[in-house]
């Protein structure tokens, strides 16, 4: 069991540094529309957030204020502890200090989250408890002793675990689908224009190949418990598989970090002849960015900030036996909490699949929690059409709200365009079917301030409606006007 659940020092050196460049870039990637998703002047305002959400709400540093200066300090406060994770300072602090950072962000406004958004929690929550400063970073430099090529614990086991659980979970999810078991499940997924980009662009015109990456990926699912049960050289050709289809993902689907956090997530199955090999290259690399930091003033003072050798803060209180007392009497605590995680953990995901009952926790639900993933593409593709009229113009006026793409009520030449994010979309979708009107009302209320404030005059009212149009591999796909709202602009 040691050696299925054991994780090479540098993988976890590797997966420290990709987790704080994911870090930073999710915090670039959603300042863009920092005051539409996180303010009281946004779509989604604390009110809102607290009838929608009670539990998970008191659980967002971000809810404690609705004004664009706290999200700014939270988000540069976010940015210093993924870059201190990055390089491995205080790597422990760092790394709780993003986790609960993290969190909150994600309370604030869970319409926007995804699969991703998910996993990267819970390997931040993982990391909590695993040496990622042993290699690699400003923390082992100076240490006493060498880090350790090899980790086996408690939460080295429980971090392979959940990534075997993601995979585990969605391939029962996909064999209960006729749609991915007939073979089709990926040709319908590549005719969803609002995701395809790139070769997504390309494969469709290629239907056999679609089918045959739709068996192969369906194939690795269902395999994925053997990255925990396989060693060696065969657990690394599987997680090489897997990276190889997530890097795919990344090169035709617009799905926004998942697929590169997927890839982060399979770094600790690689196994240790890859990281032998590239320890010439990358290592040196980072020893020497290391260095070059050190040698300049800034890095110098933070150095010079960081305890080497033992902490003299107990020492002075605590005799030797005492220390030890306690250090195992925390390493046990850990254990315990970590078995404890781990075993809430399996429960969650099987009450996720219907298999065990799960308490109700603040009105969670597992079942709307799991890890789908397209267990079951949508067979109709679809853009929204955001207009508005002009106070004082003719009745048949009408001006773009939401962006020229989106105005069009024939199909776009481009449609993943007419979304400004896959967090966008993803917020629209709630939108759309939703039963709630004041979160449609606020979305069309965001609508009308935005094009007053931009462009000085006001609107009379505004109407969002989406358009869907039918996946038919084969005749014509004849488009469908569904209203989302309409209201009069508030004056």
């Amino acid at each position: 069991m040691a050696d299925r659940v054991a994780v090479d020092g540098r993988a976890l050196g590797a997966l420290r540094i990709a987790l704080g460049l994911l870090l930073l870039a999710d915090l670039v990637l959603r300042a863009r529309f920092l005051g539409a998703f996180y303010t009281d002047a946004g779509v989604f305002p604390r009110a809102l957030l607290v009838e929608r959400y009670p539990t998970i709400s008191t659980f967002s540093l971000h809810a404690l204020s609705g004004g664009l200066w706290w999200q700014v300090a939270l988000f540069v406060g976010a940015g210093l502890a993924a870059l201190s994770l990055l390089v491995g300072y205080r790597t422990r602090l760092a790394t709780v200090a993003s986790l609960l950072l993290l969190v909150s962000l994600h309370a604030r406004n869970p319409l926007v989250l995804n699969a991703g958004d998910s996993l990267l929690r819970r390997l931040l929550l993982w990391g909590a408890f695993l040496p990622l400063g042993a290699r690699w970073s400003v923390d082992a430099r100076g240490a006493d002793s060498d880090a350790p090529d090899r980790v086996v614990s408690a939460a080295t086991a429980a971090l392979v675990l959940q990534v075997v659980l993601v995979y585990a979970v969605n391939a029962v999810m996909k064999l209960r689908t006729d749609v991915w078991l007939g073979g089709q499940a990926v040709r319908y997924a590549f005719s969803l224009e609002q995701f395809t980009v790139l070769l997504g662009e390309v494969l469709p015109e290629y239907p056999r190949a679609l089918v045959a990456l739709g068996t192969v990926w369906l194939a690795l699912v269902v395999a994925s418990p053997l990255l925990l049960l396989a060693r060696g050289r065969a657990r690394g050709v599987l997680a090489g598989a897997f990276v190889g289809m997530h890097a795919g993902m990344a090169l035709s689907m617009h799905i926004g970090l998942f697929p590169l956090i997927s890839i982060a997530a399979l770094l600790p199955f690689l196994p240790r002849g890859v990281w032998d090999r590239a320890a010439s290259g990358p290592e040196n690399r980072v020893s020497s960015v290391v260095e070059g930091a050190r040698a300049s003033r800034i890095a110098s003072r933070v150095e010079g900030l960081r305890p080497i050798g033992p902490r003299a803060g107990l020492s002075g209180v605590f005799d030797e036996a005492r220390r030890d007392r306690l250090r195992r009497g925390g390493r046990r605590a850990r254990t315990v909490l970590l078995g404890a995680l781990v075993v809430t953990t399996l429960a969650w995901n099987a009450a996720s699949l219907g298999l065990v009952a799960f308490p109700d926790v603040g009105g969670v639900d597992p079942a709307d929690n799991r890890w789908a993933m397209f267990s079951r593409p949508p067979e109709s593709d679809g853009w929204y059409v955001a207009a508005g009229s002009p106070a004082g113009g003719a009745a048949d006026d009408r001006v773009d709200l939401f962006g020229a793409a989106a105005a069009r009520w024939e199909d776009p030449r481009d449609v993943s365009a007419t979304y400004p994010s896959a967090r966008w979309r993803k917020y629209l979708a709630d939108v759309r079917w939703t039963d709630d009107d004041e979160l449609q009302h606020r979305f069309a209320t965001w609508l009308c301030h935005r094009y007053e404030t931009r462009h000085g005059h006001e609107l009379r009212n505004v109407a969002v409606a989406y358009v869907s149009q039918p996946t038919r591999f084969q005749g014509p796909e004849p488009v469908e006007r569904t209203a989302v709202v309409q209201q009069t602009c508030p004056r």
